[in-house]
């Protein structure tokens, strides 16, 4: 069952590697929510500035749920197309403000981003307006120490970012390298069960509603990862990162053939652009 949105909420579903992105819309109130990664930037800023976009209004703010390159890469050039000012996790700015590179994990994955000034942040516990909804930020650490996800009660909707994935959720560091990880991964999905969600808008894949299995699928993969991996060579750690690029490529195959399937069938809402599928919304209730 394809899940129902309010009209102000628009989701473009990404292909492997950039996240998707969130618009939320309400006359000129625009916030759009992550950006993708800088590899993928032109497609990113047709995407913001298409009808279901800005289209042609001001963007209000640009919202991050984390700082990893694949929800950041296109914050920089966003804020040069529209001037909007940039808003990240307040555990993530001395990040950026510094460029951790390390800690941001663009070193040890391998991967560039442009980068921006932090304009704003985003406090855990806050509440805010955008898109005419009201959003509570939740501190969601685990895959990234400073994440937040985005909660709105009305709707029961939860931008998740990389907390929660329909089938597992955003790779955590083993415990020689950063101890807290795994429990705090542990601490998140047990926050998220306390939650009335109806839907899950994830930083990969699609929306979906089956919360309570999603729920259930992570809890059984944080419990398998082990609680030590001994002292972790460069070859190791090298090794590791393979391991995590395979597990997210393979999560990013399955979605983009489940959406190269809907486009051929001729679903609403897809396109197939050179054996890729970028989902485009149709109309307000059904996004992707």
């Amino acid at each position: 069952m394809t899940p129902l949105l309010p009209p102000s909420v628009r989701v473009f579903v990404r292909d492997w590697l950039s996240a998707n992105q969130v618009v939320l819309k309400d006359g000129d109130d625009v916030v759009a929510i992550d950006s993708g990664y800088g590899k993928h930037v032109p497609l990113t800023l047709a995407l913001l500035a298409s009808r279901q976009g800005v289209d042609g209004k001001p963007l209000t703010r640009l919202v991050n749920t984390h700082c990893h390159a694949d929800h950041m890469g296109g914050n920089a050039a966003i804020k040069r197309a529209w001037g909007c000012p940039i808003a990240v996790p307040e555990g993530e700015a001395p990040l950026i403000e510094r460029w951790d590179t390390m800690t941001l994990l663009l070193d040890y994955a391998g991967q560039t981003a442009e980068c921006f000034p932090v304009d704003e942040v985003v406090r855990a516990d806050s509440t805010h307006v955008w898109g005419g909804l009201e959003w509570r930020a939740l501190a969601a650490p685990g895959h990234a120490t400073g994440a937040l996800v985005y909660y709105n009660p009305e709707h029961r909707i939860l931008i998740s970012g990389d907390a929660l994935w329909e089938n597992g959720y955003g790779i955590v560091m083993p415990p020689e390298m950063a101890p807290a990880a795994l429990p705090a991964a542990r601490t998140t999905l047990e926050m998220l069960a306390q939650l009335d969600i109806d839907v899950v808008i994830p930083g990969h894949g699609e929306p979906f509603r089956d919360v309570g299995r999603a729920r259930a699928h992570a809890a059984r993969g944080s419990a398998r990862v082990p609680r030590s991996c001994g002292g972790l060579s460069r070859s190791q750690r090298a090794l590791l990162r393979a391991r995590a690029c395979r597990v997210r490529r393979h999560a990013g195959e399955r979605a983009g053939a489940r959406r190269r399937g809907q486009a051929q069938q001729g679903i609403p809402g897809t396109r197939l652009t050179a054996g890729r599928v970028s989902s485009l919304p149709c109309t307000p209730r059904r996004e992707w």
